[in-house]
């Protein structure tokens, strides 16, 4: 098995992203991890201080990669929802993990970044706050309702998507 030191923080963080992905947040162990690295459980401890320190560092190169694929749409708001959707399909766990782990505030304003920018474009630095607010928590929300199966009475969830990105688009004109 490779030492310590061939074993980087980043690939720590990777195998637990991926194993993450593939079973929830009960197969980010350390022993996992470790096996996936290639080196034992206890030369983790030399770079990650537990298993929860672990699954900050998970959530947090989580926020961030959602904060380059933000950063990477055209930066209007309604691209910038689907981003985050596309995000959350293709990530799951970690979409879910993000928002369960404290801890991940400075991450969150790095991600955050387009969505306030794109906010002030569309009402202003006096309402950008709220504007970006209310983007997020309404995505958020579809979001997690549709990857838990809860949208149940039929019809085509991607309309439904669009259709509440051209509602919150409208109300932002008036």
């Amino acid at each position: 098995m490779p030492t310590p030191d061939r074993t980087s923080l980043a690939a720590i963080v990777d195998a637990g992203r991926d194993l993450l992905e593939l079973g929830g947040p009960s197969k980010v162990t350390m022993q996992a991890v470790a096996e996936r690295v290639g080196v034992r459980a206890p030369s983790l401890y030399k770079r990650v201080r537990d298993r929860d320190a672990l699954l900050g560092l998970v959530a947090e190169a989580t926020i961030d990669d959602l904060g380059g694929r933000l950063a990477a749409s055209d930066g209007s708001l309604s691209a910038l929802a689907r981003a985050y959707r596309a995000f959350a399909h293709a990530r799951p766990q970690g979409f879910r993990l993000m928002y369960a782990v404290s801890g991940s505030g400075d991450a969150f304003a790095r991600a955050s970044e387009p969505v306030l920018r794109a906010a002030r474009e569309a009402v202003g630095d006096e309402r950008a706050l709220e504007e970006a607010r209310l983007l997020t928590a309404w995505a958020t929300g579809f979001v997690n309702m549709e990857l838990s199966g809860a949208f149940r009475l039929g019809g085509d969830v991607d309309e439904a998507f669009e259709y509440g990105l051209t509602r919150l688009a409208t109300a932002s004109d008036r």
